[in-house]
């Protein structure tokens, strides 16, 4: 058990003591034994297999990502862990859809046609093949509600069946996760349907960006469930009609046409000044959406909990799985190995689990664990987005999600973030893991990168599901504590590219640090006789807490 100064009637951990206690945090011998076993060299053998040529970028829905499974799935039973999935199996199939809009698309406003590429782009509609729209506009700010900010695009505004259109960004005043939410194409999507809307343009701001040639075909990935439908798109929602974008030109033109100056709106917004107003004129679109169907799979095992009243409870750690497969060729090499990205975070699970699995007695997690590797993150959090949404757990039983996504162990991990972790009790569980392993806790270091909505613990939080994801920090053994810079240049010359493979940096010490890291974190989260809760009013908590 952990917290040994903290054991109660209970036989487990109180952690509601406050956070000054966090120095005081210890754990008993037997999981101090287990965190031990993890080893840097345990953590590379993991990337080294996920990240080989072999696997070919671990694509879903290639056989390079289902060797990534089986890899995954032996190791998790291997360690004794159970199978969590479908139908008493290790997996759950997330059936993906990639949309694209078919050449022919039209759009015109007030009868005058635009031209698909340089003034506007339309999302295919992943649910029909053909679409056509009549509506009127209306021009929504940012289009976000937030009346308990003190902010509302929407108020005093009718866009009951109209296209709204809308620039993204969000309020300076905003919090840096709330303002990276907030812009969020999915967040703008719901609140505009919850508003009545029937669509979602998106006006581009920068007068410098190049023209989209008339030849693009706009790609997206969605999930379908069991009968066909759509269960998740980042991209286009049910009930809209019309989702897209319009050019800076295009966009400056609709306004003017409604005597609106973006010289004067744009500044207005970002002082937290709505400037909302409906748009003269009418839109006109038709457009035909083309499919492609496949099969990928989340991988979900479980350690059943000690305890017979949480056992029925679930704490989540997770960590995707997939990556870009083989695509151009940058400096001699296609394939995209996604050594860093996220093979390092499915290892850092995977030792997760291993520590685990040697707790025995009065040490084993008194709620149940699950070891959730999911698909489809770099295609829009898909997979996270289905499992959140349809898990193979009653949804209201999980707890927390506790994830890991490129930790980025380039460097001694001397402080982290914990992204997320400041908007519910999980940060008091932070702050105690790192204070025993003396590992220091930071601000974002670069809170405009928005990576707190860009990971799949956005997807939990989605649900209303308490969730985190641990970070690296600035902190550095010469004292200049510029980690951040270090990591821009690696991410310039690495990220998202082949050249992240077993070539490139690592400090698998660092990623031994990060494994015992979260699991601390789980751990307490497993052992606490109260479940994780959201901070009182908190934004996240009360926009999507009630799910």
């Amino acid at each position: 058990m952990l917290f040994r100064s903290f054991l109660t009637a209970f036989g487990g951990l109180l952690l509601a003591a406050p956070a000054a206690s966090a120095q005081s945090f210890t754990v008993d011998k037997p999981v101090a034994r287990a965190l031990r076993s993890v080893q840097p060299t345990d953590v590379k053998k993991h990337i080294w297999y996920l990240a080989d040529d072999k696997l070919r970028g671990r694509q879903p829905g290639t056989p390079g990502y289902q060797m990534a499974v089986d890899y995954v799935v032996g190791q998790l039973k291997a360690l004794g862990m159970q199978p969590a999935g479908d139908n008493g199996t290790y997996t759950q199939t997330v059936r993906l859809r990639r949309a694209t809009t078919l050449p022919g698309a039209t759009l015109s406003i007030n009868g005058r046609p635009l031209t698909y590429g340089p003034d506007f782009t339309l999302n295919p509609n992943p649910g029909a093949p053909s679409s056509s729209v009549t509506a009127p506009l209306a021009f929504a700010g940012y289009g976000i509600s937030a009346p308990e900010l003190g902010y509302d695009d929407y108020a005093g505004l009718d866009v009951k069946g109209k296209v709204v259109v809308v620039v993204r960004g969000a309020p300076r005043s905003f919090p840096s996760t709330v303002a990276s939410a907030s812009q969020d194409l999915l967040v703008v999507m719901q609140t505009a349907l919850q508003h009545g809307a029937v669509g979602v343009l998106v006006g581009s701001t920068n007068p410098k960006a190049p023209a989209t040639p008339s030849t693009v075909k706009r790609q997206t990935y969605n999930v379908l469930d069991a009968q066909g439908q759509v269960a998740n798109s980042r991209t286009f929602l049910k009930g809209m009609q019309v989702v897209g974008n319009l050019s800076t030109p295009a966009f400056q033109a609709l306004l003017v046409a409604s005597q609106l100056d973006t010289t004067q709106i744009l500044p207005a917004l970002q002082s937290g000044k709505p400037a909302s107003k409906a748009l003269a004129g009418t839109l006109q679109a038709t457009y035909q959406s083309g499919y492609h169907d496949f099969e990928s799979y989340n991988v979900v095992a479980k350690l059943t909990g000690a305890d017979p009243q949480l056992r029925d409870q679930y704490v989540v750690h997770s960590a995707h799985l997939d990556h870009l497969g083989v695509g151009a060729s940058v400096r001699g090499d296609s394939i995209y190995n996604g050594a860093h990205d996220n093979a390092s975070g499915v290892a850092s699970v995977l030792e997760i689990a291993k520590i685990y699995s040697k707790l025995k007695g009065r040490d084993q997690p008194k709620r149940s664990v699950l070891f959730v590797l999911q698909t489809g993150e770099e295609l829009g959090l898909l997979g996270s987005a289905y499992f959140a949404s349809h898990p193979t757990v009653p949804k209201e039983n999980i707890v927390a999600d506790i994830n890991t996504d490129m930790p980025t162990i380039i460097a001694p991990l001397l402080s982290v973030v914990a992204l997320g972790a400041q908007h519910s009790s999980l940060m008091g569980l932070v702050e105690r893991a790192t204070a025993y392993l003396g590992i220091g806790l930071e601000q974002d270091p670069e809170p405009e990168q928005n990576r707190f909505i860009r990971s799949d613990q956005y997807s939990f939080v989605m649900q209303g599901i308490p969730a985190l994801h641990m970070k690296y920090g600035n902190k550095t053994a010469d004292g200049k504590n510029n980690l951040s810079e270090q990591v821009q240049v690696w991410r310039a010359a690495t990220y998202h590219k082949p050249q992240d493979d077993t070539s490139g940096t690592f400090d698998f010490e660092a990623g031994r640090r990060y494994a015992q890291l979260n699991f601390l974190i789980g751990y307490q989260v497993a052992q606490d006789p109260q479940r994780p809760t959201w901070n009182q009013g908190d934004f996240f908590g009360t926009r999507f807490g009630k799910k």
